[in-house]
């Protein structure tokens, strides 16, 4: 289930994108030596304040969410135990049903399966160019242009 994004699902949520983080990030140094209660910090000050968020909760656990600022996704992450079952798919429906309009995002360039995630749901490239600091790599900037 995709519900709005509650006070009380902060921690669980921050650890979705830790573990998830750590899974997906082998190439960003900072990231891996981010510890968890660093990532709760960093998720709260900066995710929280400054984003909507969904999560995807089955049985009461946050297995995934959607961080959005109006048409752009500004993280989209499934906890590493439940990737690969549909909950990537669902959250995304969720943004595109938002934002008919269309929407962009970022991703890392060395994330391959994020690219081949947003490409197979029709966002395409718009540019490539370098992500901001602490992480200073490569990224690419993606558009999916909307419901015609």
């Amino acid at each position: 289930m995709i519900r709005a994004f509650e006070h009380r699902d902060t921690a669980a949520t921050a650890n979705v994108w830790h573990r998830s983080g750590l899974q997906a990030y082998d190439y960003l140094p900072a990231f891996q030596r981010l510890d968890q209660a660093s990532a709760l910090e960093v998720f709260e000050s900066v995710i929280v304040r400054n984003c909507d968020i969904w999560v995807y909760e089955i049985n009461s656990n946050v297995l995934g969410f959607l961080a959005m600022q109006d048409a752009y996704i500004d993280r989209l992450y499934v906890d590493p135990t439940a990737q690969q079952t549909g909950i990537g798919t669902a959250l995304l429906s969720h943004a595109k049903a938002l934002c008919p309009q269309g929407l962009t995002l970022h991703t890392h360039e060395q994330n391959h399966g994020a690219r081949r995630f947003y490409e197979k749901f029709g966002f395409v490239v718009v540019k490539f160019g370098v992500s901001p600091p602490p992480e200073s790599v490569p990224d690419v900037e993606y558009r999916w242009h909307g419901q015609s």
